[in-house]
């Protein structure tokens, strides 16, 4: 079919779907087309949108305050358990390069025994480091929750009040631009730190 053919039989489609609409009316009124899913002009409700900033509940919330500086006691602690088992495997295989430069080892049997001492050494530091990873991810895994139980109970309570559609969580530049009217992180923060202070 040559494109002229097809236009013709596309103007066509176009001309009988228009006069099927015509004869379906009465009237002789152009057809509304009506979406179900949109409101009718003039009836839309406002919508009361709100956003938080992340930055400062993470750093003004008393109960993330408090959390961050117990996550960062376990990390300090962690961290100087493993620093701790790497240096006394580092002297062991320093004091083993001394027996073997010293010629103390008397037999390979020993030799041998002092090497698998250190490899196993080895393994139980990298089985303690991951270990200790896990219960860390574990511990930011339930300061995340408990966060984010704490904001939404608050924020189904704030919001009997406040009658908020939609409320955002702004971290760094996810919200490009929003009236400064609309931020109630001050407001949120105060009623959160008066709660937990309960």
């Amino acid at each position: 079919m040559t494109n002229l053919k097809k236009l013709g039989v596309l103007t066509l489609s176009i001309a009988l779907a228009a006069a099927t609409i015509g004869c379906n009316n009465k009237e002789g009124k152009p057809a509304e087309v009506k979406s179900p899913n949109l409101p009718e002009a003039g009836k839309a409700e406002a919508q009361k949108i709100a956003y938080i900033e992340v930055d400062s509940l993470m750093t003004q919330y008393t109960f993330c305050l408090q959390y961050k500086d117990s996550l960062t006691n376990l990390s300090n602690s962690y961290q100087r358990t493993v620093e701790n088992k790497m240096r006394a495997l580092q002297q062991a295989g320093a004091s083993f390069q001394k027996k073997i430069q010293d010629g103390t080892f008397t037999t390979q049997e020993q030799v041998q025994k002092a090497q698998a001492s250190l490899a196993k050494q080895e393994q139980d530091l990298q089985k303690l480091q991951e270990d200790l990873t896990l219960k860390f991810d574990a511990e930011q895994a339930k300061f995340n929750q408990a966060l984010r139980d704490s904001l939404q109970n608050f924020l189904a309570d704030y919001n009997k009040k406040h009658k908020y559609t939609l409320i955002l969580s702004k971290a760094g530049d996810n919200i490009l631009y929003a009236a400064p009217s609309m931020d109630i992180t001050a407001d949120v923060i105060a009623g959160l730190n008066k709660r937990y202070k309960k």
